[in-house]
Parts: structure tokens; C-alpha cells; sequence
């Protein structure tokens, strides 16, 4: 019995370093998921900034571009934003099941571009064509980290190696309610303006329509890969934090639990010693 109560300590002393760790991860997490929240609230009047200049060049000019070409979709290009680390619920499966339960069954029609090394390892385990992967960013993702990515996506689409561009991320609802999707980049509905027969303003660009559009239209997707990176991050400490909350919770029940086996093992090793000691003094009578 003694030897019950002693492995009794040694679990319960070994919970309790477990849920020191969880509880200091959990308020790690939400310190970074309150930074992340603060640069995702300035980085929506950008985008906001930037896709309506696009829709009033569309809407003051009949103006055709290469990127807002649309064709027949046969390859399509997959942004995958996901975690480096785990310990956080089911934020990476989500992502990667949203893609790969479109695309188990024709790989040869898509093409990624992995952010985090979750993603980059589940769908390199199963075979998919990887253009490009990026680590240590999917925590504190940089404008630069947009760009390079929004130039790579670019040149595919321009050389008509892929025929459309999405992102696929955990867009950031609250702290804790997070959505996978799927958001189209190119060629993307959202910057098509319907014609209208009110009169518009006269308005001259400089130094033409097309040219201006070769600068807003990758603004316009660098900003948008950035702002789901934002969104991702901010999603990914969210979750991050409600299991680690989780988790903390789980070990207190537990270490409770333990504590009511521990007080009746004692309780049960008393008992037996009162009754060896009554047993000892009735046999000397």
C-alpha cells in the first residue's frame, strides 16, 4: 500500500509540472493573440484602401488586364497558411483536411505554396507538388513575408503555369471562435465593377489606366495575403490558448481526482495498520 501511495505522489507531482507548462503556455498565447488582433485591426483600412482605388479605375475606365484574365481553370495555385508548432487543438488539421478532401483524388491539378511547417509536412507526406515553403513566419508574419509570396503567385499566374489563385486560412471570428476557408485571389470577382449609366467623374490617370493597375492589382494581393496571415495568426494563438486552457483545466481535474485516490489509499493503509495492531493485542490476551 505504501507502494501505491508513493506512485500516487509521483503522478500527481508530475501533472502539476505538466500544468505549470500549460498554464504559462496559455498566457503566452494570449499575450501574442492580443499583438496579433492589434495588427490585424491596422491592417484592414490598407486592404480596404487598396481594393476600392482598383474598383474606381475598373469603374471610371474600360481597362482589360493580364490579371484579371479568366480561363479555363486546369492547374490551380493553393496558398496554405498553417502552424510551425502544434499544441493547438485542431487549428492545422482544418486547413490541411479543407484542401486535401478537395484534392486527394486529382493532384496533378494543384500546386502549393505551404506556410508553416505543418502544412508543408502533411501535404509533402502525401504527394503534393510544393512550389514554394515558408517557415518561422506564421507567429509574426511581415509585410516582406506577403510580397515574396504575392510574387511568386503572380509570376505562376502570368506565365500560365496555374489559371486561378487561392489562399486557403483560419479566418479570426473572436477569441475563441476561428473559420477555415477558402479565399480566390486571382481572378477574383470582387474587383469587377457592374456598369452603370449614371455619369461619372472625369478622371485622368496618370501615367495611363494599365499602369496603374500594374501597381494596385499586386497591392491589392500582397495586402490580402497579408491581412490572412494576420487573421492566421491571430487564430492560431486563439486556439493555442483554448487548449492550453484546456489542457490546464484537464490536469487540475485530474490532480483532484488523484488527491481522492491518495487521501483513500492513506485512509485504506491506516486502517489496515489499526487493524494489525487490535489483531497483535487480542493475540496476546
Amino acid at each position: 500500500m505504501a507502494k501505491s501511495t508513493r506512485d500516487i505522489k509521483r503522478r500527481i507531482k508530475g501533472i502539476s509540472n505538466i500544468k505549470q507548462i500549460t498554464n504559462a503556455m496559455e498566457l503566452v498565447a494570449s499575450v501574442k493573440m492580443r499583438k496579433a488582433r492589434a495588427r490585424l485591426e491596422r491592417t484592414r483600412p490598407y486592404y480596404n484602401t487598396v481594393l476600392n482605388s482598383i474598383k474606381d479605375v475598373l469603374s471610371y475606365t474600360k481597362v482589360s488586364h493580364p490579371l484579371l484574365e479568366e480561363r479555363e481553370v486546369i492547374k490551380s495555385l493553393y496558398i496554405v497558411v498553417t502552424a510551425d508548432r502544434g499544441l493547438a487543438g485542431g487549428y492545422n488539421a482544418n486547413v490541411t483536411r479543407l484542401v486535401d478532401s478537395k484534392f486527394k483524388n486529382d493532384k496533378e491539378s494543384i500546386s502549393l505554396i505551404t506556410v508553416g511547417s505543418k502544412g508543408r509536412d502533411f501535404f509533402r507526406n502525401r504527394g503534393y507538388h510544393i512550389v514554394k515553403s515558408f517557415q518561422g513566419i506564421s507567429e509574426e508574419p511581415e509585410f516582406k513575408d506577403a510580397r515574396e509570396i504575392g510574387k511568386i503567385a503572380i509570376d505562376l499566374f502570368l506565365e500560365g503555369q496555374v489559371d486561378e489563385i487561392n489562399i486557403v486560412y483560419t479566418r479570426f471570428i473572436s477569441n475563441i471562435s476561428y473559420d477555415a476557408r477558402i479565399m480566390k485571389l486571382l481572378p477574383v470577382d470582387d474587383l469587377k465593377v457592374e456598369g452603370e449609366d449614371k455619369l461619372k467623374p472625369i478622371i485622368d490617370f496618370e501615367p495611363s489606366p494599365e499602369e496603374v493597375l500594374d501597381y494596385l492589382i499586386p497591392k491589392y494581393i500582397e495586402s490580402t495575403i497579408f491581412g490572412a496571415l494576420i487573421e492566421a495568426s491571430s487564430s492560431e494563438q486563439a486556439a493555442r490558448r483554448v487548449a492550453m486552457e484546456n489542457a490546464t483545466d484537464n490536469a487540475e481535474e485530474m490532480i483532484e481526482e488523484l488527491n481522492i485516490s491518495y487521501n483513500r489509499a492513506r485512509q485504506a493503509a491506516i486502517t489496515m495498520e489499526i487493524s494489525e495492531i487490535v489483531a497483535g493485542a487480542d493475540a496476546l490476551k
